[in-house]
């Protein structure tokens, strides 16, 4: 069935897609803040639907007229590998092009912890044209981020 992209805010479909990601959103406060941050007006929420089946969801905050952070990106454990985390960050960059934005920023766990599915999770995000920045310890979390970033085709 084709992927279907929509703005819209279901907090429930939020939490079972992070709930399917133990290895990844294994903290419950931290799953409670992003499960909130889908109601937010002051992020961009976008879902990813496998016929009716929500299968990824993209949240996207808006810093400055021209820089924007990839605040969640999750997709289904078994919908991994299908185009779906593509689909949904492609069309983050391009609606953010379309408004004037230049970078779009992403914080994940740092390479100096060594955790095979945040390795895939750089190398995902590196496929998508996101560079690393710098990495900083309790940025985030107790442990280390790495903050990307991925410039986006907007003229100077």
């Amino acid at each position: 069935m084709p992927i279907t992209l929509s703005a819209v805010r279901d907090p429930d479909a939020a939490r079972a897609i992070l709930d399917s990601l133990p290895e990844w959103f294994g903290i419950p406060e931290a799953n409670d803040g992003y499960v909130r941050d889908v109601s937010d007006e002051g992020l961009n929420c976008l879902f990813a639907h496998d016929g009716e089946r929500p299968v990824g969801v993209a949240l996207v905050r808006r810093h400055f007229p021209r820089s924007a952070e990839l605040h969640l990106l999750a997709v289904c454990a078994d919908a991994h590998r299908s185009g779906v985390g593509s689909a949904l960050v492609e069309r983050v960059a391009a609606d953010l092009t379309a408004d004037g934005a230049s970078f779009l920023t992403v914080h994940t766990v740092g390479p100096s912890l060594d955790h095979e599915p945040y390795r895939r999770t750089r190398a995902f995000y590196t496929a998508m044209g996101f560079v690393p920045l710098e990495e900083h310890h309790r940025l985030d979390w107790d442990g280390p981020t790495i903050i990307m970033v991925r410039p986006l085709d907007t003229p100077a």
